[in-house]
């Protein structure tokens, strides 16, 4: 256990969250997303897993020593409910919850169209599967830079 850390970020989430650089991606998947073979696409081209925790608890914990990109609009996305992309269910709601929180301020997810997702996903740096069990529980985060003298 580490001070200051959450605990649900194991070490291999920790390493691959210090090694992205900024515009990096980082998918934050349910547990019915295919991550297993999305993430052997990835730069990372291995899947990592947080289990037993919400979609919410992961994206608090990885926000918690990530920060997202402020150069980009869809810096934080989230997949689109097919044939409802204006719905916005209660798994999406809690993730916009805790962004908001995480960045002091409203933080708005790209709504991303499901095939569009997959895309974006096998390009990103890498794939963190959830314990989220609920429909739609699948976002990307892009990160941003710590700028000299932040914390």
């Amino acid at each position: 256990m580490l001070k200051g850390i959450n605990p649900l970020l194991n070490a291999e989430v920790l390493g691959a969250l210090r090694a992205m650089g900024h515009g990096d991606d980082l998918i934050i998947a349910d547990s019915n997303f295919p991550s297993d073979s999305v993430a052997r696409q990835t730069t990372l081209g291995k899947l990592l897993r947080i289990d037993r925790a919400t979609a919410a608890e992961v994206v608090e914990a990885v926000l918690s020593v990530m920060p997202l990109d402020t150069f980009e609009d869809d810096s934080a996305a989230r997949m689109e409910i097919v044939g409802s992309p204006g719905e916005v269910p209660p798994v999406q709601l809690e993730v916009q919850d805790v962004i908001d929180a995480a960045e002091g301020k409203p933080w708005p997810m790209t709504p991303v169209e499901r095939f569009a997702f997959y895309a974006r996903a096998k390009q990103a740096y890498c794939v963190i599967q959830t314990g989220e069990r609920r429909f739609y529980g699948c976002f990307a985060f892009r990160k941003g830079v710590i700028p000299p003298g932040a914390d």
